[in-house]
């Protein structure tokens, strides 16, 4: 994706569905979903290890589809393991599916853009915030 199309997905999303969310704080999907909080976005953390406590201000939800409506996806899971949870958010009417830092399935990013879906790879919201120099938070 275009810098711009990143900054569209980052100012324009609202709902987070933060799939893969750690409740300890040495792991990169807790500190990315306390900076989204901090950013205004309204996250649902999705962990069935941890569903039912409480994460940045939001209750931890077992599936995907607990979280919906949502707007992202954004995905903490192995790359093989990546392509079922971007099948259910074009199932669920995700608008972007948002795959962190060494997740790759580009089959998978086939599949959701031809679902209509934006899709990202191997990036992280929190440093594409930064490089962008974006707002502190979202309008």
């Amino acid at each position: 994706m275009t810098d711009d199309e990143i900054r569209d997905v980052l100012l324009t999303t609202r709902r987070i569905a933060v799939v893969g969310a750690s409740d300890r704080p040495d792991r990169p999907s807790f500190s990315v979903a306390r900076f989204l909080v901090d950013r205004g976005y309204a996250i649902t953390p999705v962990n069935p290890g941890i569903a039912g406590r409480g994460l940045h201000g939001a209750t931890v939800v077992g599936r995907l589809e607990e979280a919906a409506p949502l707007d992202m996806v954004d995905v903490f899971r192995r790359s093989q393991d990546a392509g079922a949870v971007v099948d259910d958010a074009i199932r669920l009417g995700a608008r972007t599916v948002w795959l962190q830092l060494g997740v790759v399935d580009d089959a998978a990013g086939r599949r959701a853009r031809e679902a209509g879906l934006r899709f990202v790879q191997d990036r992280c919201p929190v440093i594409e915030w930064r490089r962008l120099g974006l707002p502190a938070k979202i309008a």
